[in-house]
């Protein structure tokens, strides 16, 4: 399967969900070098602030006005821990540049109740690897709804070019392989 730009990837999530069924094992790799999708519930400044948030950095007052449970709520929440668990994916690419072990879970909760949007959260694991002066990587998501999409992308491409820029500065940010274990429209 050829490699696709983000938008083509959300473009085409957004037609084949549009029924309201949900789609099975969905995956798609893309080209992650444009990974900003705007929309009216996602501008610009918006997945910024999610994105800097869920890499574990210090937003404003300004910039928590933004958060709604409309825009994914606590399932895409993924900060908690995050700064380590990209120093530790850092050291491992930089240590063993072949290494199966750079990998970033997200929700550590051994055991998840089904009833907890806290435990539910969407990405599970994210996982990188060095093909030369490349970053690659391979996302798990639980579910993913086209909605969201552009905050999870986003959030991803960040995590990659931190990733990719702690690693050395002669690294750049390839290709992503993203799985979802069901895709659907909209979170309802």
């Amino acid at each position: 399967m050829e490699a696709l730009s983000c938008t083509e990837v959300w473009k085409q999530m957004d037609e084949i969900t549009r029924s309201g069924n949900p789609i099975y094992n969905f995956f798609r790799t893309m080209h992650m070098d444009n990974f900003l999708i705007e929309t009216d519930l996602f501008p610009k400044n918006v997945l910024e602030t999610y994105s800097l948030w869920n890499l574990e950095k210090n937003l404003s007052a300004e910039q928590k006005k933004h958060f709604s449970a409309l825009r994914g709520g606590s399932q895409g929440d993924y900060r908690e821990g995050m700064e380590e668990k990209i120093d530790n994916a850092v050291a491992s690419l930089r240590e063993f540049s072949t290494s199966k072990r750079a990998l970033i879970t997200i929700g550590n909760n051994a055991f998840s109740k089904h009833w907890c949007d806290e435990d539910a959260k969407c990405m599970r694991e994210i996982h990188f690897r060095l093909a030369g002066q490349e970053l690659h990587a391979t996302a798990f998501f639980r579910a993913q709804a086209t909605l969201i999409f552009p905050k999870n992308i986003h959030f991803i491409g960040s995590l990659m070019n931190e990733v990719a820029s702690r690693i050395d500065t002669s690294v750049s940010v390839g290709q992503l392989t993203y799985l979802a274990s069901v895709l659907v429209h909209d979170r309802g």
